[in-house]
């Protein structure tokens, strides 16, 4: 499987020259993970992460893309074999990377997601996902409170490299926020500065979350996990007990890493 037959090519795009506020825009109407900023020849030039957007404070920031892009950790090209590009990505702790022709010409094609090449996997070869979610989850799992402070999970979210936290209550999980959250509910960092120049109280975690989370069993096999997060669109599914105690968690690179190792 090459690059070229999964890569989204109607993945949104940006320039350098548009204001960032409108970067944040297409993040939050898309659901994107990257956006990537190309220029009037459609060269690669940079790309907008979630976390680049969530450091802008206002609304109305006078900032444009080229003051807050950054340079890709990888770029794929569409000739690159599939497997070898998400194992690189893995390794990279990357969920979506974009794709140019070649090392040399950075003509851009589109995106790489993770998503894209699970779902490939599940229609072409289900049997690599047949392994219980208990062999693939992560049990040292990074937990917040409904009574957190949402600035004080953002600030958790960046010391641990997270993209979303599960929330448990009692020793049971009651909900998960993500940074797609933070960024959909306009609590953008730092600080949550207001028109004013005071800085307000942080909002509590259960003001944002999600509450009706997805959740599996540890004995819920890696397929049907993947076709939750697929068909679901979701990239984190808590693994519970049958008391709803939080036992561990698995997101889409655990997937993929299962499918490529």
């Amino acid at each position: 499987m090459r690059v070229k037959e999964i890569v989204d090519s109607k993945h949104p795009v940006i320039h350098g020259s548009d204001p960032a506020t409108r970067a944040r825009a297409l993040v939050r109407t898309y659901g994107l993970r990257i956006l990537p900023v190309v220029d009037e020849n459609d060269k690669l030039q940079g790309i907008i992460s979630r976390r680049n957007l969530l450091a802008i404070s206002s609304s109305v920031s006078p900032i444009q893309v080229k003051g807050i892009m950054a340079e890709p950790r990888y770029v794929a090209s569409v000739e690159d074999d599939a497997y070898s590009a998400v194992k690189q990505m893995i390794r990279l702790d990357e969920w979506s990377v974009p794709v140019v022709d070649s090392t040399r010409d950075k003509t851009y094609h589109g995106v790489l997601v993770l998503g894209e090449f699970i779902e490939a996997i599940i229609k072409s070869s289900p049997e690599k996902l047949v392994k219980p979610v208990s062999t693939i989850m992560s049990t040292n799992v990074v937990c917040c409170s409904p009574d957190d402070e949402v600035e004080q999970v953002w600030r958790l979210m960046q010391e641990h490299s997270l993209s979303g936290v599960p929330v448990v209550k009692k020793n049971k999980l009651v909900g998960m926020i993500t940074h797609k959250d933070l960024l959909d509910s306009g609590k953008v960092l730092p600080g949550f500065e207001s028109k004013k120049g005071r800085f307000r109280a942080s909002p509590k975690v259960d003001k944002i979350m999600k509450e009706n989370v997805v959740a599996v069993e540890s004995s819920v096999m890696a397929i049907s996990v993947a076709k939750v997060m697929i068909f679901n669109d979701i990239s984190h599914v808590p693994v519970i007990d049958e008391k709803g105690r939080l036992l561990g968690i698995v997101d889409r690179e655990d997937i993929a890493r299962l499918i490529v190792k």
